[in-house]
């Protein structure tokens, strides 16, 4: 008879392919935070991985192992055996496995790997995998009092010097909390997918929204966010890429390793923007910022009261449009657009945005409907048909917006190489 699959897969990739293929072993550690460890992996199998938990004897005193069998399919493993556990997954075999996540970490197991100790079935796994080369990741979780310990946090950054990857806990309530689950989520993606393919390249990038002032307190705006170019920035810099962002309004978090230019107006966007390209040599300029159209023409120098005036009538003007200036001052950059439609037919949609690739000489647009649900501003989620210059459609199916950033670039980078041997 055919052997089954474990009824609890039947969730493996059902929010997405970004971890398909992908083996993780999970440690447990003796942390509380490990009643948190089935919910990690429940989600790492929505994006297609596979996991294979591991537990230390006092994470089995917190949380029944059969929990941890439900939630992956696979039995933990809470000691080793003649099965040598620890090689199968994480030695020099083949089909080994591509991350070992420790989540939670407690102090006595960080201390332990960074002394090369592996007496419970958690470091050992540590120690091969470190040995193979296997990326680590560790999540400490543990009360605030024993984080701060000066040889715990020696013994972090030991871990560190050693290319283990640390995810740092949120510190509150007294406690040094596990992350978010999906915070996790994302940083797996960035340690498992952190490759260099835009080493050497500069990337400029215009994110978030911008506003034109009406008066000292009022502005015209939109929603974005600034999420989708923050998300772009963020995997290009861990690509290896020099990212620079002309970053407008948003609620977007600014990613580590890039240079932060601050601007409000559209105005100010462009002028920045064409500095930055008169100083610099760009690679690729990707223009992923919501900027306003149009701008009062006058700009009221104090609050206008709306108990003195019974309407107000407002003269418009047109921003600068940023796209149609970057291959005019820098006509060697790969420039890539953004354009947001709304309830387009397809052909429509990418006739569209085609005209205005054109029409800027830009060499790749990104469209999107935001007329759908979770395609549009302040959603963590979106779908992008991508257009090169043959028109060719290349579409980025809905998801997570670090998802679709990553595709995006994937898809900058084969385009580029497309021209660079043209």
């Amino acid at each position: 008879m055919e052997k089954q699959s474990h009824p609890s897969k039947d969730i493996t990739g059902t929010s997405g392919s970004t971890l398909a293929d992908k083996k993780i072993v999970l440690g447990v550690t003796g942390s509380v935070a490990a009643v948190r460890s089935a919910d990690i992996a429940r989600l790492l199998m929505r994006f297609g991985a596979e996991i294979f938990p591991v537990m230390s004897k006092a994470a089995a005193g917190i949380i029944n192992p059969e929990l941890l069998y439900w939630a992956t399919g696979h039995k933990p493993v809470t000691e080793l055996t003649g099965l040598i556990e620890h090689v199968t997954l994480c030695g020099n075999v083949e089909n080994k496995a591509d991350l070992l996540l420790i989540a939670p970490t407690t102090a006595n197991t960080i201390g332990k790997i960074a002394c090369g100790i592996d007496d419970t079935p958690i470091t050992t796994f540590a120690t091969t995998a470190i040995g193979e080369g296997i990326p680590v990741l560790i999540v400490p979780a543990m009360h605030e009092s024993m984080y701060k310990h000066p040889i715990v946090l020696k013994n972090i950054e030991l871990l560190k010097e050693h290319g283990i990857h640390v995810m740092l806990p949120a510190l509150s309530e007294g406690k040094a909390k596990i992350p978010q689950v999906r915070d996790i989520y994302a940083r797996v993606l960035e340690i498992l997918y952190s490759n260099k393919k835009l080493q050497g390249k500069k990337i400029l990038i215009n994110a978030g929204r911008t506003v034109e002032y009406i008066d000292p307190i009022r502005v015209l705006s939109n929603n974005s966010t600034g999420k989708m170019g923050m998300a772009i920035a963020k995997n290009a810099a861990h690509m290896g890429a020099e990212v620079t962002v002309v970053y407008g309004k948003g609620t977007a978090s600014r990613p580590s390793g890039c240079r932060i230019i601050d601007v409000e107006t559209a105005v100010q966007m462009n002028d920045a923007i064409a500095r930055e390209l008169q100083s610099h040599n760009y690679d690729c300029v990707i223009l992923s910022a919501a900027v306003a159209d149009w701008r009062p023409k006058e700009k009221a120098h104090e609050k206008i009261s709306t108990h003195s005036e019974s309407e107000l009538i407002l003269k418009l003007v047109p921003n600068p449009k940023i796209l149609d200036t970057i291959k005019k001052a820098s006509p060697h950059s790969f420039v890539v657009a953004f354009r947001a439609l709304y309830a387009l037919p397809y052909e429509e949609l990418i006739d569209n945005a085609y005209k205005r690739m054109l029409q800027a000489h830009a060499d790749l647009i990104a469209v999107n409907d935001v007329s759908k649900t979770n395609t549009g501003f302040e959603s963590d989620t979106n779908e992008l048909f991508v257009v090169n210059r043959k028109k060719e459609v290349h579409k980025i199916e809905m998801a997570l917006k670090q998802e679709v950033a990553k595709k995006l670039l994937d898809i900058i980078i084969l385009e580029m190489n497309k021209k660079e041997k043209a």
